[in-house]
């Protein structure tokens, strides 16, 4: 499959529904306890070094945080490290401007 490097809000939620990326939330743990998307795999900036290696290379990986920044600057690192990793553009606070859901119900874009 071949992705641009940002994938608006309504992309992402197609291929994640569809089973086709693996998403990943690099935020912070009080980030994402405040709302997050369904089934996104919770993985800290600060951490990422280490974990990266559980990540599945042959699936595109699609990062994202509140606004985009911070998965922009981890998108780089994981393209230079050989994965076929992807940004949602506009992080966390664009899909929630598109209607799409967070978990809990209630769920909220925590400030960062």
């Amino acid at each position: 499959m071949d992705l641009p490097d940002e994938l608006s809000p309504e992309r992402v939620a197609e291929l994640h529904a569809a089973g086709e990326i693996e998403l990943v939330d690099i935020r912070e743990p009080h980030e994402r306890e405040a709302g997050h998307v369904a089934g996104s795999r919770h993985m800290e900036l600060s951490r990422i070094s280490q974990e990266a290696g559980s990540l599945d290379r042959e699936r595109p990986l699609v990062l994202y945080c509140r606004m985009g920044g911070r998965s922009g600057m981890a998108l780089q690192a994981f393209k230079a490290s050989g994965y076929d990793a992807h940004n949602m553009e506009g992080g966390l606070l664009a899909w929630v401007e598109k209607g799409l859901p967070l978990e809990p119900e209630d769920g909220s874009v925590a400030e960062h």
